[in-house]
């Protein structure tokens, strides 16, 4: 991995190796992406090659930005690259922070902007095979469901963000 992300070492802002955060725990910048339909999401289930929570469902998209890439200019870059969508309108929802074991002794410890982004069941994508290898539409109070009577074929953080931060995500809309 030559992915340098921005994470916090002694109390300051640095450029790590993203491998090299998870491995750590190290606190690192992140963002999310829910693209809603209604109360319908698409969720996406990351490639088996991934490095971690491979095979896994999550939400639409995440990842990290550059070093000194924009929360928002990552959420639509990353969009682009994985799902090969672009055109929709990001709409900030907040900032918050999680930690979670995400296996083979790596661990996120996020400090995440999340984005919702509307959009209608006839929504378009291209997969990136090593990124994602499905998607699927879901509603809100089916994928809660889904979470807590299977867990293991969902990230930890969609069931972070699901249980503890459902209201300040999706408000009306929220599951909970």
């Amino acid at each position: 991995m030559s992915d340098m992300i921005p994470a916090w070492v002694n109390g300051e802002l640095t450029r790590v190796e993203k491998l090299e955060a998870h491995q750590k725990g190290l606190r690192h910048k992140a963002i999310s992406v829910f693209v809603m339909d209604g109360d319908k999401v698409l969720i996406q289930r990351r490639a088996l090659g991934k490095y971690h929570t491979p095979g896994y469902w999550a939400n639409t998209c995440c990842t990290h930005p550059a070093w000194g890439e924009s929360s928002e200019d990552c959420a639509r870059r990353r969009l682009k690259e994985e799902l090969g969508i672009t055109g929709l309108t990001l709409d900030y929802r907040e900032t918050l922070e999680y930690r979670a074991d995400v296996g083979g002794g790596l661990t996120e410890h996020e400090v995440v902007d999340i984005y919702l982004a509307p959009a209608t069941a006839d929504l378009t994508w291209d997969l990136n095979p090593d990124e994602v290898m499905d998607v699927r539409w879901v509603a809100l109070p089916d994928l809660a469901r889904e979470v807590k009577a299977n867990p293991d074929a969902f990230t930890p953080w969609l069931a972070i963000y699901l249980d503890q931060h459902a209201d300040s995500i999706f408000g009306s809309l929220s599951p909970a």
